[in-house]
């Protein structure tokens, strides 16, 4: 392979998450195929709140990565719990800029790539691109996949809240605007978002590029045994990190449910549901309590990323929880529940990008999040759906473009223009 790409990416194994790493991971194992080498720049172990060795022998035999000098700023400056709010600006791994730099030039220099990517969620990364773009001339890729500050039109109101965090971020978004040679975004809301927000900039290069699913991996979760399970319960799983804010907030599904629960006969199959890796477990248990919903809901805690989707695959039907100021963003799990081909029930705006990818492929149903009397409406005639067997499964045609593999096609075809662009650039 004659190309190659220094790609910057906090995100990698063995740091024990899955959405975050998912991208960065797909482009090393799939864009030799294109002719691209991939070179992982990423932070140290210790910087990471959880390692697992999981996911590490996914990682193709010979890529290159280098790992920097990374720490947690919130724990490393922590005195009694307290640290200066400044050292999370703009995000609580800025350390890593200071291995990362010299490191990623070390890099460019022994293997001269051809072109720089970087990814968020972690801001500081793209300050690390821009750092060795500038230093060294060679196209960078920005990948935003979400945007980093959003404003709510509904309550005049701003994402992050704090300024000197939301002017940090701003700063980077206009940055990459200015100097990068190509953006990229996970769905159409957050290209609109960058487009509006930055008029001036050449976005000729700008492309969306989705998430998406992993067929080998759910080649091999379709080879485990079943789940033991109840053979009269229904089972509703969701499956993922709920974060503990209005915009993720399951309270009115639970009450939703409860209300579905009182109005079935008692002969009916009992409804299920499994919160999986939610890490919220305590926060909800008062109102299961309340509620009486004990015995319908359990929150269960993390397992391996191919049990986890062999899960997806065995469940009666899937859920997803996203308030309408994520109205720009698509979950990653959204892919993955395509691909296990179970009916989903999203509680999510009807004008966001969720609700619209979800109609446009019939894949299930959909009411707004804190809304319990239509989530009440929709749960009811999901679960008619899928006691009578209504609800059809995608056909693979409809969702082959989201597998990884097409999305690192995207990004190589990417690359290839922008090193060509480089070549015949005169002297």
């Amino acid at each position: 392979m004659s190309k190659r790409a220094l790609l910057i990416a906090f995100h990698f194994p063995p740091i024990k998450v899955s959405s975050g790493l998912e991208r960065t991971l797909a482009l090393t194992r799939h864009l030799p195929r294109h002719g691209w080498e991939p070179l992982v720049l990423s932070a140290s172990e210790k910087a990471y709140p959880a390692v697992s060795t999981e996911r590490m022998a996914q990682i193709p035999e010979g890529t290159v990565v280098q790992r920097c000098f990374a720490r947690d700023a919130s724990r490393l400056f922590s005195v009694a719990g307290r640290y200066p709010s400044w050292v999370t600006l703009p995000d609580k791994w800025q350390s890593w800029l200071l291995g990362a730099i010299p490191t990623g030039l070390a890099m460019i220099r022994r293997y001269k790539p051809d072109v720089i990517w970087s990814t968020y969620p972690i801001a500081s990364a793209h300050l690390i691109g821009h750092a060795l773009h500038r230093l060294s001339g060679i196209p960078w890729v920005a990948d935003f996949r979400d945007p980093m500050v959003e404003f709510d039109d509904r309550t005049n109101s701003w994402a992050p809240t704090w300024p000197a965090l939301r002017r940090s971020r701003l700063a980077i978004e206009g940055m990459a605007a200015r100097h990068a040679a190509a953006l990229s975004f996970c769905t159409d809301g957050a290209a609109e978002i960058y487009r509006q927000r930055f008029p001036d900039a050449l976005q000729t290069h700008w492309s969306v590029i989705p998430n998406g699913f992993d067929e080998s991996a759910f080649a091999s979760a379709s080879k485990r045994a079943p789940a033991r399970r109840h053979a009269d319960d229904i089972l509703l799983l969701h499956s993922g990190t709920i974060y503990p804010t209005p915009d993720r907030d399951p309270s009115y599904f639970f009450r939703a449910l409860r209300r579905v629960i009182d109005q079935r006969p008692s002969a009916a199959k009992q409804l299920r549901v499994i919160m999986r890796a939610s890490s919220v477990d305590s926060l909800y248990g008062p109102l299961l309590k309340e509620l009486g919903l004990s015995d319908h809901i359990s929150f269960e805690p993390p397992i391996p990323y191919e049990e986890a989707l062999a899960e997806m695959m065995q469940a009666d039907g899937v859920l997803v929880f996203q308030g309408y100021t994520s109205n720009p963003a698509i979950p990653a799990k959204l892919y993955e529940y395509f691909r296990a081909g179970r009916p989903i029930l999203a509680m999510a705006d009807d004008e966001g990008d969720t609700a619209k990818l979800i109609r446009s492929l019939g894949a299930g149903q959909i009411a707004p999040l804190d809304d319990v009397e239509r989530i009440a409406a929709e749960l009811a005639s999901y679960v008619q759906n899928i006691e009578h067997q209504a609800c059809g499964a995608l056909s693979y045609d409809q969702i082959a473009g989201f597998e990884r593999a097409k999305s690192a096609e995207r990004f190589a075809n990417l690359f290839d223009v922008l090193a060509a662009t480089r070549t015949a650039r005169p002297n």
